[in-house]
């Protein structure tokens, strides 16, 4: 009924640009929907990268990828983006996409429908 799926990630070297793309589809999604970006590191617990309201007015963003990551959403193609200029071997992660029943929210834990991730590497 629900499906999330990420694309896009790669490999890079540090200062470098990636998109992610991640589409959301599935009648439980309705009409309004948050949508996120969380990322991992193996023994590392996930952080909340980027979030943006179902109008793509409400922003959240993760303080050390602020001025370098942009998220953004085309809602008649059901799909985010995070646009992520200037990469730091730091922001090697996978790179979960993840939606929520809300016009928004900035609570990581109100997002409960997740893709399976997409590696992002950056080299120094």
């Amino acid at each position: 009924q629900a499906h999330v799926e990420e694309s896009g990630g790669g490999s890079v070297q540090a200062g470098g640009s990636l998109r992610l793309s991640c589409e959301a589809s599935g009648r439980t999604f309705g009409s309004t929907v948050s949508m996120a970006w969380f990322r991992q590191v193996p023994g590392k617990e996930r952080e909340f990268v980027a979030a943006i309201g179902w109008t793509g007015g409400n922003k959240y963003y993760l303080d050390s990828v602020k001025g370098r990551f942009t998220i953004s959403r085309d809602n008649n193609r059901n799909t985010v983006y995070l646009h992520m200029n200037g990469l730091k071997p730091e922001d090697t992660a996978v790179y979960y996409c993840a939606a929520a029943l809300s016009p928004w929210t900035e609570n990581p834990d109100d997002f409960n429908f997740w893709g399976r991730g997409t590696q992002v590497t950056v080299s120094s």
